[in-house]
């Protein structure tokens, strides 16, 4: 088994998803007491998502280049960023360490082609959301991306933020974001991406009609079949 190194923090609910799921994914398919080996270097989020806000992404890359560089310190033989914003440094990370970085861009613009489908709703925060260097990364592997109205980012936005990254899942939150997709779906989108690990906490299969890429589920399955090969 290889041993998966996890750049952690950002923020610290993800990486706990992560995790919890990397070790039931070993469980399930070892059996036994077999957990995960892995590595995890965790950043402090309010100093990321602060230099986030201001775009000094030169700092972020800094940051993250160095957690991943103790990743690789450690023992890890690959890296998975535990966030979907924060890919917008991963060449920088990858260019700063020997062992390869697991795109999640990439993993899921596969399961997406898998599935026969070609067009998808992406739901993440707000930067995510409106900047084009995660939908350029999908769309690259040949996926067309589908995201909500700019009026809409502050409020999804705001419900990662302020209710899930502290651990509350409201009701009326799963219905408006139940609603983005719907109507993204209308719109043309034939599936529809959780581009955010939190996302996942609040918005199930059984909430929609189409089907749902969650992002740190198969993310975390893509890194155990590599860890396991």
């Amino acid at each position: 088994m290889q041993t998966i190194g996890l750049l952690g923090g950002m923020g610290w609910e993800s990486s706990a998803h992560y995790y919890k799921l990397l070790n039931q994914g070993v469980e399930q398919r070892l059996g036994g007491l077999h957990s995960a080996r892995s590595v995890m270097v965790s950043v402090d989020f309010a100093e990321v998502s602060a230099l986030e806000a201001e775009e000094r992404w030169d700092e972020v890359a800094a940051i993250l280049a160095d957690a991943a560089k103790r990743a690789e310190a450690g023992g890890s033989d690959f890296l998975v960023l535990c966030t979907t914003a924060f890919h917008r440094v991963a060449e920088q990370v990858a260019d700063a360490v020997d062992i390869d970085v697991l795109h999640l861009g990439d993993v899921l613009a596969e399961r997406i082609r898998e599935r026969g489908l070609t067009s998808v709703a992406l739901l993440g925060t707000a930067f995510t959301m409106g900047r084009k260097f995660f939908s350029d990364r999908l769309e690259a592997n040949g996926v067309q991306v589908l995201v909500p109205p700019a009026e809409q980012h502050d409020t999804i936005n705001r419900i990662i933020y302020d209710e899930l990254v502290h651990g509350r899942v409201e009701d009326g939150s799963r219905k408006h974001v139940v609603q983005q997709i719907h109507d993204l779906w209308d719109a043309g989108a034939q599936s529809a991406i959780l581009g955010c690990a939190e996302l996942e906490l609040l918005v199930h299969q059984h909430d929609v009609e189409v089907p749902l890429f969650g992002s740190t589920e198969l993310h975390v399955a893509a890194a155990l079949d590599r860890a396991l090969a």
